[in-house]
């Protein structure tokens, strides 16, 4: 009988996971929070199911006989160490489109609500004002581009949303050839190009050595002053100290923000700002996709140590996507 340690994060259901690996199976809910706890959990797994919150460095992967695979519970795996679980013989798996339909409306949603000054409305209210100019100004959603940061699952699905209202849609990805992207109605272009010709941008990149701070201070200063910049990737991509400076000196116009640097923050200067909206990293949350996300979980679990290929094995000689 293998022995299945989960990380007690609220994404995780035990009762779906045990579910679908049945009663050949132990499924316990643990404590994960530390490298100290992931390294002795591993000794005693034959799997372990883990949250983005959870390190799994290469030290979990130094004494660990028994342990046979690592489930992360959704899509980014840049908290495991997969050279090392490699060379250990431990498989990773993930679920990369769970949450598709989640994170694409979840970034129109901070784009919108910045864009037609949704909040700036609410909190004229709410002083006691009533007056259409206190959203000034506003331009006309049809005539604008957005442009996309990686142009994987989720940028895609948000760009069919986006193309519903009209808008021009540019992307820059390596890892995408522009026939690609011209299937869905987007022009490939540069990182460059992207900064500079796109009305407002939406980062949905993995974070990589690449990525981190693709967002610095001196691609904001080539980003134009009217642009909203939505975040839905990883909060390292943004450098979030020359977000600041960028919005408190003009360069851009506004920011939405469900991932940052460090989750949650302390004394952030981009939080309680007029111009940021904030969310929780909840851009993958309905009561759907965490069903899927435990569905999947498990299944690939189960198929691990039957020795089978799971469906979210993550190729360690793999690009990045």
């Amino acid at each position: 009988m293998a022995k299945i340690l989960a990380s007690d994060d609220p994404r995780i259901r035990i009762d779906t996971l045990r579910s679908v690996l049945g009663d050949e199976h132990t499924v316990c809910s643990t404590d994960l929070s530390s490298t100290e706890r992931v390294v002795e959990t591993a000794r005693e797994a034959d799997a372990l199911v883990v949250d983005t919150g959870v390190p799994v460095p290469a030290a979990v992967f130094g004494d660990c006989e028994r342990l046979d695979v690592v489930a992360r519970a959704g899509t980014g795996v840049d908290n495991i160490d997969i050279a090392a679980a490699d060379d250990a013989g431990v498989t990773v798996t993930n679920v990369p489109e769970y949450c598709t339909e989640e994170v694409s409306t979840h970034a129109v949603s901070l784009f919108l609500t910045l864009f037609r000054h949704v909040g700036s409305y609410d909190r004229a209210i709410e002083d006691g004002r009533w007056d259409w100019t206190d959203g000034r100004p506003i331009r006309r959603l049809s005539e604008q581009t957005v442009g996309f940061h990686s142009f994987g699952g989720i940028a895609r699905r948000t760009a069919e949303k986006l193309a519903g209202f009209g808008c021009e849609l540019i992307a820059s990805d390596p890892y995408v050839d522009a026939d690609e992207m011209a299937a869905h109605g987007v022009e490939k272009v540069s990182f460059g190009e992207l900064l500079e010709t796109a009305d407002h941008i939406s980062v949905h990149a993995p974070l990589t050595e690449e990525t981190r701070h693709s967002f610095d201070r001196s691609a904001f200063e080539r980003m134009r002053e009217t642009a909203i910049l939505v975040n839905v990737g990883r909060g390292p991509i943004v450098d979030q100290p020359a977000l600041r400076r960028a919005l408190d000196a003009g360069e851009i116009a506004a920011a939405g923000l469900d991932v940052l640097n460090e989750e949650p923050p302390v004394d952030s200067e981009l939080v309680g700002r007029d111009d940021v909206v904030v969310t929780p990293h909840a851009a993958f949350y309905s009561e759907d996709s965490l069903v899927s996300l435990n569905e999947h979980v498990a299944g690939d679990v189960r198929d691990a140590l039957a020795g089978d290929r799971p469906d979210g094995f993550v190729d360690p000689n793999a690009a990045v996507p």
